[in-house]
């Protein structure tokens, strides 16, 4: 069962951010309308209830959702420099395709095509979108030895992976295994390009990641961040800026607790008629589930 379900970005205005993903990521509308205050409640962002938002899906059909939500982003947010949601990592067919295309679209590439030392089955580039988000668009060459990794489907498929930058990365891993119910997955250290542009360190510098696993699904990779990382600035009662929540489906919804309200049942793309509810990760770092 694969547990990623959706990611919530805040940006300026959802529909052109939608209408972006869908010209230049073949992604499609599939829901829109403002957020409920029950729902804003559920995230303890209360003064997020009637903002726009806007529910995308891949060109392949898979049921993992990009869900846009109106919010400000304060001038003083730099992407990658503060912990949270760092990034949403996308699978694709053909990398240099891909590149090709970012080239001459909206999003600015700040990493090219280039292959990892050590995981030749990972073929990954980076950009920035207009709303400050992170998006890794990577080619899927094959599996690794403990877990497997998805094909996509189309060009550009789903989110599969999503990055969270730490303080302590151990007891990020230690909440999620405890809270979550999740299995630690490979750790270690790497020359990681992204980190080492963001705060101007050598570019040789090597930092420590670590991935969560549910069974052999892995779609979550933490980070540990420079101590010069800060808090991410945030409108007071609103979704953060940058990649806000991120969504998983639980095979054991009732062995969680903690929740800031209390999960209710959820219709709408998302949710798709279940119970959900949202948890405050290390970080205050918002990590919504769904039950499975």
């Amino acid at each position: 069962m694969e547990l990623l379900r959706a990611a919530t970005l805040t940006v300026a205005d959802p529909e052109a951010t939608a209408a972006r993903y869908v010209e230049w990521l073949d992604y499609s509308v599939v829901e829109r309308g403002p957020v409920s205050a029950d729902l804003a409640a559920s995230w303890g962002c209360p003064t997020s209830a009637g903002r726009a938002s806007v529910v995308c899906r891949p060109a392949s059909g898979a049921e993992v959702f990009l869900r846009f939500v109106e919010g400000a982003t304060p001038p003083d947010y730099r992407p990658l420099r503060t912990y949270g949601w760092a990034a949403i990592e996308i699978c694709t067919q053909d990398t240099h395709a891909v590149n090709a295309r970012m080239e001459r679209s909206p999003f600015q590439i700040i990493g090219p095509p280039k292959e990892l030392d050590g995981l030749p089955a990972i073929f990954p580039m980076q950009v920035k979108g207009p709303d400050q988000e992170i998006v890794y668009l990577t080619q899927i060459r094959d599996n690794l030895p403990a877990y497997d990794l998805p094909r996509a489907a189309s060009l550009i498929d789903k989110l599969f992976i999503i990055v969270l930058a730490c303080s302590d990365l151990q007891a990020s891993l230690d909440w999620f295994e405890t809270e979550l119910k999740l299995s630690a997955g490979r750790s270690m250290d790497l020359v990681y390009t992204m980190i080492n542009a963001a705060f101007d360190l050598p570019a040789d510098t090597k930092h420590t990641l670590a991935t969560m696993v549910h069974d052999r699904d892995c779609f979550l990779e933490l980070d540990q961040y420079p101590a010069t990382t800060t808090d991410r600035p945030t409108e007071p009662g609103a979704l953060p800026p940058g990649i806000a929540i991120t969504t998983f489906r639980h095979p054991d919804f009732d062995a969680l607790k903690g929740w800031i309200t209390p999960p209710v049942v959820r219709d709408g793309t998302v949710y798709g008629g279940r119970r959900a509810g949202t948890l405050r990760a290390p970080d205050g770092t918002l990590v919504e589930v769904v039950e499975a």
